[in-house]
């Protein structure tokens, strides 16, 4: 028994079916007549209560960090202290899943320029429909803002439809200034080796073996499959696709990021072009007798250019 609850149980236990005294009961269980006899005083906040259990349930995956940013953007008062122990009260601690084994050293930083479409991030992820057949997603992520550009479903997507898909994504956006990657054979074809040519993009493949060199993709790919995938029975492409865009929309625009600071990926990137138009200003500059801070998350040395 650990905790007044507990005890407080145990007592009313022993004097209701064994009929003992509170004395007796309290010497047995070890705890303090002041304890057993004390009702907190503390409201009911069946309000907050609600709020939290319903935010819980609807964002199954996510801890009780997250949703105390939830609900401060809805103007919730509270602090985390108090979310935190209703969290606890109400039993919605996020299961966690089996961890794999991690590699043991020291790992050197990623250093890359604090600026959107500085590098983007490629990779695939694998689910199935309720009908048992398979189905592929491209992700290409924005490495600095942690965007989701693009979530590409189907079930079957070759290096052609891989260089369509990045074409059309550099005309809205604009070219990145690297793409990274693994060595499957839809980024190794020789229809993308073209591309890269044609569009003057430099392509970076990682090391066979090393996923963390393309960390930041493979951590939105675990993300995706903890709140999405596998909390979703998909029953054909059509509606994975709108699932996918619904929940790729929601990641880059409601979701806070912890890398972020707890901002929103659009949040950041839209801080971060500020920021970089008011560096580019000569006269804004010079009307600010104090130099300009960095965006609220980013570190100093993500704002280098790695060497080489």
């Amino acid at each position: 028994m650990v905790g007044p609850a507990a005890k407080r149980e145990a007592v009313a236990h022993l004097q209701t079916v064994l009929g003992l005294s509170e004395r007796r009961a309290c010497s047995i269980v070890g705890a303090e007549r002041k304890m057993i006899r004390y009702r907190p005083r503390r409201p009911p906040e069946t309000e907050l209560r609600g709020r939290l259990r319903d935010l819980a349930n609807a964002r199954c995956r996510f801890g009780y960090r997250r949703l105390f940013i939830l609900l401060r953007q809805d103007g919730e008062p509270a602090g985390i202290n108090r979310i935190y122990r209703l969290y606890r009260e109400e039993g919605l601690a996020v299961r966690k899943r089996r961890a794999r084994r991690r590699a043991v050293g020291t790992r050197a930083p990623i250093l890359v320029e604090a600026r959107a479409n500085a590098r983007w991030s490629l990779d695939f992820v694998h689910d199935q429909f309720a009908c048992g057949r398979r189905f592929r997603i491209l992700n290409v992520v924005d490495d600095v803002t942690r965007e989701c550009l693009a979530a590409i479903s189907d079930t079957s997507i070759s290096g052609r439809r891989v260089a369509r898909e990045l074409t059309d994504l550099i005309a809205r956006r604009g070219k990145p200034g690297m793409l990274v990657s693994d060595h499957g054979t839809e980024f190794t074809s020789n229809a993308m080796l073209a591309w890269s040519k044609d569009h003057q993009v430099e392509w970076h493949y990682i090391a066979p073996g090393k996923p963390m060199q393309n960390g930041f993709c493979e951590s939105f790919n675990g993300r995706m499959r903890d709140e999405l995938l596998n909390e979703t029975l998909f029953f054909g492409l059509d509606h994975a696709r709108t699932t996918i865009a619904e929940w790729r929309d929601d990641y880059n625009r409601s979701r806070p990021h912890s890398a972020l600071g707890y901002l929103t990926p659009a949040a950041y990137a839209a801080n971060l072009t500020a920021t970089d138009d008011r560096l580019r200003n000569p006269d804004q500059l010079r009307r600010s007798p104090v130099a300009q801070p960095a965006p609220y998350g980013v570190k100093p040395a993500e704002a280098l250019i790695a060497a080489g």
